[in-house]
């Protein structure tokens, strides 16, 4: 070529040097990356408020302040004939022992030397919780010979009192509220700083069940776990096998025809249905018909069965199709059935997807509330249901349905109930997502 022609021709653009259709896709990229970063950052931010929104609501119904004062159990109120009979000593109700109760505070405020204006005697009654005279009678069934003896008790202050150390009820609140009064804080600050009453690490919230509107700090999550427990084993013990074993049918057996077709898309809608559709089926299939009790784990777990079967046989054919086709022409090319390089090759490497998928729909379902409240899992339930089986058939309820239950109580104490039961819920959910880790990893296979 001549210099002539060199010289006439377009110049090229360098490569070290950005022309502006470069610089316009080097920029759009840029805020492509900015919007991503924008949204991570918005969305930890609305976790950590909704975090920090739960824990520090929810927190304080891990801790109760209790009231230890001597109690003289009075035989002539507590065991008239004298003989101890376990039957006579049964007769005698709450309200006796609730007396009682009221007397020893009164003889213990007397005894300190305790005076507090305006203090009234419904102040004084007011200040132990309702549920103390039931505990200290079941005390005294357990062991009928402290009838005649001085014991200390532990007993649950009210709400209002609890609260007050909690940071929910102040002075002025106080004086507002007819179920407490500025005198009642005063009489409970004066038995703090005799260390008579504390605020303390709270047990019974795991372990107890719900309580009535008229005594919050005694409500517990305790029959709710185990409601929760029950069904999350109907569901493992239903939807896992019926679950796998169809996806394996119709992802590795099932001829590709217009029936599988029609059932694969039934599938994908069952899982895009809402939850309370199912509940209305399980109210229609397994209590009108069928027959079962409300409010039941068995019926809440067919019911969860129900909705996590969509789910499971997605994850699962998913985990399945996953595993390269060469793994199963190699099986069959050495020999193999098709049923052993299914089980022998194929499932195996296909595990850790179909734990993962099945952990993540127990855990779903675990959350689940809208199915439960109509087969009656809403019902107000005191007696803690048995061991397995007898106890799938007892009424019971859910981790999800007492946080609902509690939340439309008027006392603001069933508030911090409900957001302690949540973080509860979200251990629950926490410990399956990290099991179903675990479990990926442990099974997870190299190709």
């Amino acid at each position: 070529m001549s210099d002539a022609s060199l010289d006439g021709a377009k110049p090229r653009n360098s490569l070290l040097v950005a022309d502006p259709h470069t610089r316009k896709r080097n920029a759009a990229e840029a805020r492509f990356r900015a919007y991503g970063l924008g949204a991570i950052v918005i969305s930890m931010i609305m976790l950590v408020i909704l975090l920090s929104t739960i824990l520090g609501g929810g927190v304080s119904a891990f801790r109760q302040t209790y009231l230890e004062i001597p109690v003289a159990l009075d035989a002539a109120q507590l065991d008239k004939n004298g003989n101890r009979d376990p039957q006579d000593i049964r007769k005698i109700l709450t309200l006796t022992y609730g007396k009682i109760l009221q007397q020893a505070l009164e003889q213990t405020i007397a005894d300190k030397g305790i005076a507090i204006a305006g203090l009234s005697d419904k102040d004084v009654t007011g200040m132990i919780s309702k549920e103390a005279s039931a505990q200290l009678r079941n005390r005294v069934l357990a062991d009928p010979e402290l009838i005649g003896q001085t014991v200390t008790a532990r007993v649950l202050v009210n709400g209002r009192v609890d609260g007050y150390y909690k940071g929910r009820v102040s002075m002025e609140s106080a004086a507002r509220d007819a179920n407490t009064s500025p005198a009642q804080l005063q009489l409970a600050d004066a038995l703090k700083a005799q260390g008579m009453l504390a605020t303390q690490w709270n047990w019974s919230f795991l372990t107890s069940p719900d309580a009535s509107d008229q005594r919050p700090e005694a409500a517990g999550v305790g029959i709710a776990i185990l409601g929760s427990l029950y069904m999350m084993l109907v569901v493992l013990a239903l939807a896992v096998p019926i679950g796998v074993a169809a996806s394996i049918y119709l992802e590795e057996f099932a001829p590709q025809n217009r029936w599988t077709d029609i059932i694969e898309v039934n599938i994908s809608n069952l899982a895009a249905v809402p939850s309370i559709v199912f509940g209305i089926l399980g109210l229609a299939a397994f209590i009108n018909f069928a027959g079962l009790p409300q409010s039941a784990p068995i019926v809440g777990g067919l019911v969860l069965t129900l909705m996590t079967l969509p789910t499971i046989i997605i994850a699962t054919r998913a985990a399945l199709k996953a595993v390269p086709p060469s793994i199963r022409d190699a099986a069959l090319g050495v020999g193999a059935s098709k049923m052993q390089s299914v089980f022998h090759h194929v499932l195996p490497l296909a595990m850790p997807g179909i734990l993962t998928g099945t952990i993540i729909g127990l855990a779903q379902a675990l959350g689940e509330t809208a199915p439960l409240l109509l087969i009656g899992m809403v019902a107000f339930v005191r007696n803690v249901p048995s061991a397995p089986p007898d106890g799938l058939f007892e009424p019971a309820s859910a981790l999800p349905v007492q946080v609902y239950n509690w939340t439309q109580r008027a006392d603001p104490a069933f508030i911090e109930r409900a957001s302690g039961a949540i973080i509860v819920l979200l251990v629950f959910l926490l410990c399956m997502n990290l099991l179903a880790i675990l479990l990926r990893r442990k099974f997870e296979r190299r190709w």
